[in-house]
């Protein structure tokens, strides 16, 4: 199909990678944001080889290297920091790194920019109130009292999606995994140039983000998923790493601005049915919602809105394409999902202590297939 008239119901990561997947095959794209600030924390995150190789299918992989630092490896610690493996990243992409951190901030700007010079229109600010699916199009009325018609609405509008609520309420609900993260920027020391990820209890990475900027993220055990205020976050943030190694413990008396702690509940769900309902579908952490041990969230995501735009070329009609794309996506997704939740539950002690080494291996070899 060419020319669709498509609404995409979020601008994240994976609502602008489906903006831009789709504008470059020819659609016209909305996306539409409940935030009217377009905001993002500031904090890194970690893209690795298969969202290199979909960055370059999209477009945008000078723009996004200009903005990330590359890495070609993980190295894996024990809890007393003893370096006990280091894990060579596949490259996907001629000449370029296996892996990068890159800033959400520099991430979003990438992405934006580059959706809006292909024409997407972003409007911040509303939500989609009410969608009827007559079949042929749907109709779609706007928080802001305004309406279109489209040809097909694609919800990239997170784990609590409110476009999976209207059109499969009976699907799967995020749970709450027992576990939160913690983020924090510091500056990159020296000699910094793989990810580090310490085991045990307290699961703690070290990411480069340029080459003067790192962010910390520590999992944690969260019983009663409790809330804790911004006022004295940095001294709870501190707090966590009292049991991790010397070098961590260490690191974490840098700890001191409690607006740069950025903490976030962990929340899992996989969509074992549909993922879309006539002319409605859905991606990303809407469908697939993964703790971030395996860092592919948010890789997820991305190629799921490359296969979106490649199934909506591919076949005559919206529903049989976005059906097309669930059957892709799935078992890749199932993978990430549930190989992430063993990890965490492995480091509650709920479940089997997983091998990071092991699991970090297999991972890679995963996402390098195709998508």
């Amino acid at each position: 199909m060419k020319n669709l008239n498509i609404l995409i119901i979020g601008a994240g990561i994976g609502g602008l990678s489906a903006a831009i997947a789709l504008a470059r095959k020819g659609h016209s794209v909305t996306a539409i944001e409940r935030d009217p600030n377009w905001s993002v924390y500031g904090v890194g995150i970690i893209q690795q080889s298969n969202v290199l190789r979909a960055m370059d299918q999209l477009g945008v992989l000078d723009r996004f290297m200009d903005a990330a630092c590359g890495f070609d490896a993980v190295e894996i610690f024990l809890p007393d920091g003893t370096k006990v493996a280091r894990v060579p990243s596949p490259r996907l992409v001629e000449g370029r790194p296996a892996n990068v951190g890159i800033s959400r901030r520099a991430l979003q700007k990438v992405l934006g920019d580059s959706a809006k010079e292909l024409g997407t229109e972003i409007r911040l600010g509303i939500t989609a109130e009410d969608m009827v699916d007559d079949g042929e199009q749907v109709a779609v009325t706007f928080s802001d009292g305004s309406s279109g018609i489209y040809d097909a609405v694609i919800g990239a509008d997170g784990v609590f999606s409110q476009t999976r609520a209207a059109i499969l309420p009976e699907a799967e609900k995020p749970v709450f995994t027992g576990q939160s993260v913690w983020r924090y920027n510091f500056p990159r020391p020296e000699g910094l140039d793989a990810l580090q990820v310490y085991n045990g209890p307290t699961g703690v990475g070290l990411v480069p983000m340029s080459a003067d900027v790192m962010y910390m993220y520590v999992t944690t055990p969260e019983p009663g998923n409790p809330r804790y205020p911004t006022q004295g976050l940095a001294a709870a943030m501190r707090a966590k790493l009292a049991n991790c190694s010397p070098q961590i413990r260490e690191l974490g008396e840098q700890i001191t601005d409690d607006e740069g702690v950025v903490y976030r509940p962990l929340e899992g769900m996989l969509v074992r049915g549909d993922w879309s309902k006539g002319r409605v579908g859905l991606l990303g952490d809407a469908v697939h919602a993964t703790t971030p041990h395996l860092g592919q969230g948010a890789g997820m995501a991305i190629e799921d809105a490359i296969v979106i735009a490649e199934e909506l070329e591919r076949h005559d009609d919206v529903e049989t394409a976005l059906k097309a794309y669930r059957d892709r996506r799935f078992e890749r997704c199932r993978y990430i999902v549930e190989s992430s939740l063993a990890i965490c539950h492995g480091q509650l002690g709920v479940g089997p202590a997983v091998d990071n080494h092991k699991a970090t291996a297999e991972m890679f070899a995963v996402v390098s297939q195709p998508i």
